[in-house]
């Protein structure tokens, strides 16, 4: 095999390398963009303050609680100002049945706030010693939102 030959096959092979690369730096442009998107559509993660029982204002446990405690979902009041965040459970039957606001982002799209809640949700072991007594888990937070937001949604994590 002469010098000649393996410089034609070299060259031959140079064409496929240079379009794989083209085609790769494309895919990865394109990535980066989905990504760039992704980050600059406004969602940002909410601080929050998760309340004690004696925390959490007269006005959501008189009023806001017994009308939502019996449903598994996330809602938002204002009181004195303040926004707060619920999520419930709904009934249980026994003891046991946890809940814990994990962490709060709000997404922002075409104008409008969506409150997105992270929770997580623990039922009791099997087996366990349980009271056999009706209970409504809930969590309630403070945020320092100014303003309710359009929508909210619950993602849960067991």
């Amino acid at each position: 095999m002469g010098i000649g030959n393996i410089k034609e096959k070299m060259t031959a092979k140079c064409p496929k390398n240079k379009t794989f690369m083209a085609i790769l730096i494309i895919v990865l442009v394109v990535i980066g963009i989905i990504l760039i998107l992704n980050f600059a559509k406004g969602d940002e993660t909410l601080e929050f303050r998760v309340l004690s029982d004696s925390e959490v204002p007269q006005d959501i446990t008189s009023q806001v609680i017994p009308q939502y405690r019996d449903l598994e979902r996330a809602l938002a009041c204002i009181v004195d100002d303040k926004v707060y965040v619920l999520v419930t459970r709904g009934e249980k039957p026994t003891s046991g049945y946890e809940i814990a606001i994990e962490s709060m982002t709000l997404e922002e799209e075409d104008g409008r706030n969506n409150l997105v809640v992270f929770a997580g949700f623990k039922d009791p072991e099997p087996g366990g010693a349980l009271t056999q007594v009706l209970t409504y888990p809930l969590q309630v937070a403070e945020t320092p939102l100014e303003k309710l937001p359009d929508s909210i949604e619950l993602r849960v994590k067991y």
